[in-house]
């Protein structure tokens, strides 16, 4: 379920489902016109809504800079070879961004080994950045899961998680992530972000 305020504060609430997906896509789409004729709201939280919303796109020169891999990956809903991407096994702390609008999808906090092959997480870094769809390919029915503003597929979400952690499993492509380290969160644009390694080193 996602909200969209004008400046009046009225909502239109609308569900995803797949065939409702190129819908949201093209509202996505034209997202920064409403953006730009519309007043913004005063109130912080309502100004980095704004902020949020115009800065994560499906950007057509980020998707023209892809590799022939992520490109496969993230505009053809591919699936890598598993223990033989980058970020199966890596372990340092920061996040993990989407290759093509570059919103926060994953932490390295929420980030385990699941013996699968592919980076897994327990939970999304922000949750309202992976929309979910029903996927019936291969002759299986799946949950996919996509960037809300990016589009890309990233891969799926399983329920064998760890139970203690919800019980989830996001089996994530590395071919449609971008790392940001620590120490490169503020220079990256994601300084926001550094409160919550902070707050761990205590």
């Amino acid at each position: 379920m996602g909200v969209f305020r004008n400046e009046n504060a009225h909502r239109c609430l609308f569900r995803h489902t797949q065939q409702q997906g190129k819908c949201s896509r093209t509202l996505q789409a034209n997202l920064k016109s409403l953006v730009t004729e519309t007043q913004i709201p005063q109130s912080n939280v309502e100004k980095d809504w704004y902020q949020t919303m115009a800065n994560y796109t499906k950007d057509p020169e980020a998707v023209a800079r892809l590799t022939p891999q992520q490109f496969h990956v993230t505009q053809e809903s591919g699936t890598e070879r598993p223990f033989q991407n980058e970020f199966w096994d890596h372990h340092e702390p920061g996040i993990y961004v989407d290759i093509v609008s570059g919103e926060p999808l994953f932490s390295s906090f929420d980030k385990f080994d699941s013996h699968c092959g592919w980076p897994s997480f327990t939970k999304p870094l922000e949750s309202e950045h992976v929309e979910e769809f029903t996927d019936r390919t291969h002759g299986m029915v799946r949950t996919e899961v996509r960037s809300a503003h990016g589009d890309s597929h990233l891969g799926h979400v399983f329920d064998d998680g760890p139970s203690d952690k919800g019980g989830l499993r996001y089996c994530i492509n590395s071919a449609s992530l971008r790392f940001i380290p620590v120490d490169k969160l503020e220079s990256e644009g994601y300084g926001d972000y550094l409160k919550l390694f902070k707050k761990e080193q205590k």
